[in-house]
């Protein structure tokens, strides 16, 4: 790197800022790859899962050396009241054709980035960008606490509070409606124990969704994942929906694991880890303005998260390869201006991210609109028809069912039964 100038800068060695750097390198363009944290990874708090087709577009069969913790077969859903539960099981029938693996982000983020060094790119770890450098209103830099690097394009890729985008305008204050605060824990347990509780083969796992029972009446959602010998087990809870509340989100975790249901899970097990991490929910109408001159905005950076479908990862790679494929061009081209990088949201709107965001613009308002019917009336309503459907107590059957339905007109859920998912598909399709 002479005179501290290299063609491409990313910000931010996650799954994004990996991923365009790695694009870029295999291009033959010179990138500088900064991460605050003493090594990638170090910062971040995840579920969580990676999604095997956008990875393995960047690392091709990284199954086969990558650190992955478990391959998902299995996907749950628990619906709780304060003491029963619903569970409902998807099952994988196909071995090896895996979707998902959990993996332990420190440990994954640390092998991305070694890859990234083996592809040509600069690593700086511990580098703290203060600003970005600015010149007759184009970005040409990066200032850190010890010194200025020059380049072509700067890709900011410093999640989800990203200061420097708010620096260049291109994002403002974000709204407590718009992120939701995660909180996890991932407890230790014995591997043959956890494969015994979640019926699984060895090195397969499961993805478990949580609605109800603590969260319930709580725009929030439960999960728990297996990892090796590891559960990680938490929650995300809108930001402006958890200063609300009285209880501490610790507190509200407790209450989580406490629950009959999932306290079988992890009964016994030392948690080894707590942590909290902010998660961009505001989906397709809080995604900011994601280019300028010599600067393009990727993953959490810029709000491209699909909390529908559980997806921020893949959606972070993707639009890492995206802006690195627009920065190529443009350094071939010699133009670094907005109008050439804005190539990068064209792409960004052909591609799924732009596209399933849109679909889901208006589903998160619907789902607040009816919390009370997904997180409490289903679940009291799917624990209540079973236990009828598989009792024998010598009470006439009929009279049960007369009284089930009675319930739930006098609760008014007629309407509200209808399954929120096709209520949230007909408004949020709508033009």
């Amino acid at each position: 790197m002479k005179n501290n100038k290299v063609e491409i800068i990313v910000v931010g060695a996650g799954p994004a800022g990996v991923s365009a750097a790695i694009t870029l390198a295999r291009a033959g363009k010179k990138v500088l790859l900064v991460e605050r944290g003493d090594c990638a990874g170090d910062k971040n708090v995840f579920g969580g899962t990676i999604y095997a087709k956008q990875t393995a577009e960047i690392f091709p069969k990284f199954w086969e050396t990558a650190p992955i913790e478990r391959a998902i077969t299995e996907q749950k859903i628990f619906l709780l009241t304060d003491y029963n539960s619903t569970q409902i099981s998807y099952k994988y029938a196909s071995k090896g054709a895996y979707k998902a693996f959990t993996v332990n982000r420190s440990k994954w983020d640390k092998w991305c980035s070694q890859q990234a060094e083996k592809e040509g790119v600069y690593y700086a770890p511990k580098t703290l960008v203060n600003e970005l450098i600015l010149k007759d209103r184009n970005v040409i830099g990066i200032k850190t606490e010890f010194e200025e690097f020059y380049s072509d394009i700067v890709i900011i890729a410093d999640g989800v509070n990203s200061l420097l985008a708010k620096q260049i305008g291109l994002r403002k204050e974000i709204k407590d409606s718009d992120v939701s605060l995660s909180v996890k824990e991932v407890i230790k347990i014995n591997k043959e124990k956890l494969e015994d509780r979640f019926n699984l083969d060895e090195e397969d796992g499961c993805a478990c969704r949580i609605l109800g029972g603590p969260l319930r009446d709580k725009f929030a959602l439960g999960f728990m994942y297996t990892n090796k010998d590891t559960i990680s087990i938490g929650y995300s809870i809108s930001l402006d929906e958890i200063k609300k509340l009285k209880v501490k989100p610790y507190e509200l975790l407790d209450e989580l694991k406490a629950h009959p249901t999932v306290s079988a899970y992890i009964k016994n097990g030392e948690t080894i880890e707590y942590s909290s991490h902010l998660i961009p929910e505001g989906g397709y109408n809080a995604v900011p303005k994601l280019y300028d001159n010599g600067v393009m905005i990727i993953g959490d950076a810029a709000m491209l998260v699909n909390n529908i479908h559980f997806e921020g990862t893949n959606l972070a790679m993707l639009s890492g390869k995206l802006a690195a494929e627009t920065a190529i061009e443009a350094i071939n081209n010699k133009d670094y201006s907005k109008s050439s990088l804005s190539k990068y949201h064209t792409k960004l709107k052909e591609s799924i991210i732009l596209k399933d965001l849109k679909t889901h613009r208006n589903t998160i308002e619907v789902i607040k609109k009816n919390i009370h019917t997904l997180s409490s009336l289903y679940p009291e309503l799917a624990c209540e028809f079973l236990e009828i459907l598989t009792s024998a107590d010598g009470v006439e059957k009929k009279v049960k069912y007369r009284k089930f339905l009675k319930e739930i007109i006098k609760k008014g859920t007629i309407s509200s039964s209808i399954p929120l998912a096709i209520l949230a598909m007909e408004k949020c399709l709508k033009k």
